[in-house]
């Protein structure tokens, strides 16, 4: 859990194929949550089960106590939410890296057919500098990204709830017995350790998601005022030699 070098280096790879709000959204990623994770919460978190202590010895009692009360922990539910709301990320990465390989294939050919007939297909995509334009198919693959992004984060999020039943860490819980041989035998109340430093990394990583949410949207609008922009721009050119015919008159009439 400590070794996030390798996802480290795939995303600071997306930075430059990424919009402003994107790069805040990497910034946020790399700063706020793997970083907090790499730092050591796991260790801060500690065994849950092992510091649990609850108001009977019977054998097995605390463990099936922990398993109805937490299904996956949150250190490891933190994990998985990041790892998955990055594979849209990722994936991105990848159709990037394959439409920069195939027009550097390109810019290859024609530079062997130059002489002879001339260029006539030109790489749209990308430069020779390997930065790429988003806009056709590109831009869709991003949009894309964005949504599937704003989705999983959400289901995080609301999944988060559902698993547990409750938003914050409380201080303790009430173990019911739920079958025949559950190994407690009447209602058990076993007590969290250290609930206060565990509510404040649960809203901080809470607000963390609900900003990569606003951020995955904000960057949607981004793009699409942009592109609106854009288009505006090319449909009506200036009208250059209209403009220097008038400025012309004026010195005239001057």
């Amino acid at each position: 859990m400590k070794d996030w070098s390798f996802l480290s280096s795939l995303l600071d790879k997306v930075q430059s194929h990424s919009t402003v709000v994107g790069k805040v959204w990497m910034f946020v990623l790399f700063l706020f949550r793997i970083f907090i994770l790499a730092a050591g919460i796991d260790t801060i978190w500690g065994d849950e089960q092992k510091n649990m202590n609850c108001n009977t010895k019977s054998p097995g009692c605390r463990n099936a106590c922990y398993d109805t009360s937490f299904p996956i922990s949150h250190t490891r539910f933190w994990v998985l939410q990041i790892l998955t709301v990055s594979t849209p990320t990722l994936i991105y990465l990848g159709h990037v890296l394959l439409v920069i390989r195939r027009e550097n294939k390109l810019r290859r050919r024609l530079e062997k057919k130059l002489d002879k007939n001339g260029m006539t297909k030109t790489p749209k995509y990308s430069n020779e500098d390997g930065k790429v334009h988003l806009k056709g198919v590109l831009l869709v693959s991003y949009m894309l990204q964005l949504l599937f992004k704003i989705v999983l984060e959400v289901a995080f999020i609301v999944g988060q709830y559902y698993i547990y039943g409750f938003i914050l860490m409380p201080s303790k819980i009430a173990c019911l017995p739920a079958f025949d041989d559950y190994p407690c035998p009447s209602t058990v109340l076993c007590y969290i350790s250290r609930p206060t430093e565990k509510n404040i990394f649960i809203i901080f990583m809470l607000v963390i998601a609900i900003l990569s949410v606003i951020l995955n949207i904000v960057e949607m609008f981004y793009l699409m005022i942009s592109k609106m922009q854009e288009r505006k721009k090319s449909s009506n050119p200036i009208p250059q030699e209209k403009h220097c015919h008038n400025s012309s008159e004026k010195v005239t009439l001057f």
